[in-house]
């Protein structure tokens, strides 16, 4: 399980990419790289990380789900993620 300070700097990283996501692309358009120099390094999308939503987990992330393959296999057994189940042949 991935420390809450971790899960929580991921999330500020995203509201801090949407918050800029406009500059930014006015910025890139118009090809003013000393204005894109200026902005926060957390404002660039390729700084954000796939993390699991329950565990926090940044290794064997399942885009799909939003899950890592931990969370994913548990809630599978259970059966909590629908359409989802174990194959048998």
């Amino acid at each position: 399980m991935a420390k809450e300070s971790m899960k929580a700097r991921e999330v500020k990283r995203a509201r801090m990419v949407a918050r800029y996501a406009a500059k930014r692309a006015a910025l890139k358009k118009a090809g003013d790289y000393a204005g894109l120099d200026l902005l926060p390094k957390n404002a660039s999308p390729v700084r954000m990380h796939n993390r699991c939503k329950l565990s926090g987990r940044p290794k064997g992330y399942m885009r799909v789900f939003g899950l890592s393959r931990n969370m994913f296999r548990n809630m599978a057994l259970e059966g909590k993620i629908p359409g989802v189940t174990k194959a048998s042949w």
